[in-house]
């Protein structure tokens, strides 16, 4: 079983999923489905991923905030002045960089995280349903121990490879 998960060629062969396939295709779909349930919402996944981040990290720069989700700053800007329009987020100058400015949630957001909870929560349990505690709990260690490995394993330059040298 484990080296279907993990060798390539023996998974392709057989038709059985990688682990990488497998988790692209989960998460997929775990996005698809977050989406159907949360039409009328008045918000789209991103905003609704903006959001969320931006509740774990009130008062981040927009710089920063791109990082952390993985986009580009000015996909984020278009995000955040929609948001802003909304009247869900501020921008408030950076005291220290007057070129800065930092993100806040407004009062009239936090219903609406209330109401992203309640959709992530609906999200999960239809993804979860009938499988045992026991599993999710192991699902979840394994998970953690994954990302921790991969988190590890990204800091550390690859045998054969040199860094980059932009001097």
């Amino acid at each position: 079983m484990i080296s279907k998960l993990i060798n390539w060629s023996p998974a392709v062969e057989s038709n059985a999923p990688t682990l990488g396939f497998l988790l692209h295709e989960v998460a997929r779909s775990l996005r698809r489905r977050f989406e159907q349930n949360a039409r009328g919402s008045g918000l789209t996944r991103s905003q609704w991923q903006v959001l969320a981040y931006l509740a774990q990290n009130e008062g981040i720069n927009q710089s920063g905030l791109a990082d952390l989700l993985e986009i580009e700053p000015i996909t984020l800007g278009r995000i955040v002045d929609k948001l802003q329009i909304l009247g869900l987020i501020e921008r408030r100058p950076d005291p220290s960089d007057r070129r800065v400015w930092l993100l806040h949630l407004t009062p009239a957001a936090h219903p609406k995280l209330t109401q992203l909870r309640r959709l992530g929560e609906l999200t999960r349990g239809e993804a979860l349903a009938g499988v045992p505690e026991a599993d999710i709990e192991r699902l979840l260690k394994t998970l953690q121990a994954l990302k921790a490995n991969l988190t590890n394993a990204c800091g550390v330059p690859v045998a054969g490879q040199k860094r980059a040298s932009h001097g």
